[in-house]
């Protein structure tokens, strides 16, 4: 496993700072965010590291240059929109901008690109599924043609009262994994599975790693804390921010020794990038910087 981090924790750092800061801290990969340049629509959106909008060939070689100089890889490229937006023209800017993410990892060698397929979050699994297949069949055909694999990353995407009540994520679980995987039947379709989506769902993180383990494309080192407290208040039927906080490895609610022992057994051998939505290290650029540090040293010891 290569341990890096998500790019959005250092929005204020340029391309070039960011891979200096991976080298430096002992970062050997990064998932670069490459939203569209302008004004981001929710938290921890509309980072844009790489500019994927004309990428050329010649930027595509300096970017590598860079990546060479510096010691560090890229994963991923990232981008995280509701590409099954209940508006059309806000789904089909999103596809459009995830086509050019998939182009760009393929011009960059890398073969990689991750994001959420989106979900419409008024209507249930069932009823978004015709859209999703009509919307998602043409993008993983158009990613099978460049040798891009696309990874799903299963955070539900329902914290708040505008994504209530079905979440903008569709495929949070197994059962959707599943069907998913059936009816788009492609070994460029997998995940970007991030365990502490499932405590927040109350399911256990090791559970899916045996079982799709072909389909584990990249991961994310993510934890949470349940405020027990707060969720006997309001129960598990409130808003989620009620009562959980992100927190960095080690500073919430999974047992590392356990989720890395399964990730082992099962031969996980990809992406594992830390990912920083973690408050308490305060909201700064140095904040956020001390949160993947802390993390790093944490995760550290099971990589040998």
């Amino acid at each position: 496993m290569n341990l890096g981090f998500v790019t959005a924790a250092l929005p204020e750092l340029s391309f070039s700072d960011v891979l200096s800061f991976a080298q430096h801290e002992g970062f050997s990969t990064i998932e670069v965010c490459c939203w569209p340049i302008g004004k981001a629509e929710r938290k921890y959106a509309g980072v844009t590291h790489i500019d994927v909008t004309n990428l050329t060939k010649t930027a595509a070689e300096d970017i590598r240059a860079q990546c060479q100089d510096h010691g560090v890889e890229i994963s991923s490229l990232g981008y995280y929109p509701n590409m099954l937006d209940p508006n059309p023209e806000t789904a089909r800017a999103a596809v459009a901008h995830f086509k050019k993410v998939i182009a760009a990892s393929e011009k960059l060698g890398l073969g990689l690109a991750t994001g959420f397929v989106g979900r419409d979050w008024t209507k249930t699994v069932d009823e978004n599924w015709p859209r999703f297949l009509k919307t998602w069949k043409p993008i993983i055909a158009f990613a099978e043609d460049l040798g891009v694999r696309i990874g799903i990353e299963n955070c539900p995407m329902s914290f708040t009262r505008d994504e209530w009540p079905g979440g903008k994520n569709l495929m949070t679980t197994p059962a959707i994994w599943r069907r998913a995987f059936h009816d788009i039947d492609s070994p460029n379709f997998g995940l970007n599975y991030d365990p502490s989506h499932f405590i927040l769902q109350d399911m256990d993180p090791l559970s899916p790693l045996a079982e799709f383990k072909d389909k584990l494309f990249h991961l994310h080192a993510k934890d949470v804390w349940i405020d027990r407290k707060a969720l006997n208040e309001v129960g598990r039927f409130d808003f989620p921010l009620r009562w959980h906080q992100p927190r960095i490895p080690g500073y919430g609610d999974i047992d590392w020794s356990k989720f890395m022992a399964e990730l082992m057994r099962v031969g996980y051998n990809g992406p594992f990038c830390i990912e920083v939505e973690d408050d308490t290290f305060g909201k700064s650029l140095e904040g956020r910087m001390k949160a993947l540090k802390v993390a790093r040293n944490v995760l550290t010891p099971y990589f040998g």
